[in-house]
């Protein structure tokens, strides 16, 4: 599945099992983290049917892209499968680096008008589904795709303000490493995380965790790069096939 395909949202379902399926390795309700994270997060994990927000408005401060490939990291080597929407500039060199398995990874950089379609036949099929959220989307929609997500057992991560969350996670400072006097390289951040949610996530939290900076990670390659690494790039015609 390496390699460019253009497909109708219709026909997004059938490229992996639906996410609802049971799990071949025991049906867990919990996607694993890392260690770090798991504190964050009420189920210690991802759990199926709920909704993980990243950056919590439209303007995201440095380290959010670091902070999304770690969070997917550990469920994707259990072998999840994971989709990103609408992040043209989502590198698969640094989704590898990171520890997300490009085998089970698929990219929409440009879904079109029909985002939400687009999102919700993800959902149907993929276990953990990153979407960048447009400014324009309304609440009607937003608690549509929710539901979707409840129903169908996959993990909704919007990346940038959603409404209603679960959980919302931000980064909110951080502390270079790496500088010496008047020289070095920028290596590695401690940076800070906080988690805001309902429910069983209502008492805001916050730890520290070492990251790698975007501009040390973040990779954009070109086609043939992109065919090498073995990610599925997804051009979508919504409303065929």
């Amino acid at each position: 599945m390496a390699g460019r395909m253009v497909v109708g949202s219709a026909a997004l379902a059938g490229l992996v099992r639906p996410a609802s399926a049971p799990d071949p390795a025991g049906g867990h309700r919990v996607l694993p983290v890392r260690p770090e994270l798991t504190g964050l997060l009420p189920n210690r994990g991802l759990r199926r049917g709920s909704t993980i927000a990243i950056g919590g408005g439209q303007t995201r401060p440095s380290g959010t892209t670091s902070l999304l490939l770690a969070l997917l990291a550990e469920a994707s080597r259990a072998g999840s499968w994971c989709a990103v929407v609408g992040m043209p500039t989502f590198g698969a060199g640094a989704a590898a680096e990171a520890g997300i398995v490009l085998d089970r990874l698929a990219l929409v950089p440009q879904p079109g008008p029909e985002w939400p379609t687009v999102v919700a036949a993800l959902i149907d099929g993929v276990d953990v589904v990153v979407t960048a959220v447009p400014s324009t989307v309304s609440a009607s929609v937003a608690d549509r795709l929710a539901a979707r997500a409840r129903q169908r057992g996959s993990v909704l991560v919007p990346y940038g303000r959603w409404d209603g969350a679960d959980v919302t996670l931000q980064v909110v400072r951080g502390i270079w490493q790496g500088l010496g006097p008047g020289r070095g390289r920028l290596r590695r951040r401690e940076v800070t995380i906080s988690a805001r949610g309902r429910g069983a996530a209502a008492r805001p939290r916050e730890v520290k965790v070492w990251l790698p900076g975007d501009e040390l990670t973040r990779v954009v390659p070109g086609p043939a790069a992109t065919a090498r690494s073995g990610a599925t790039r997804l051009r979508v015609v919504a409303g065929r096939g």
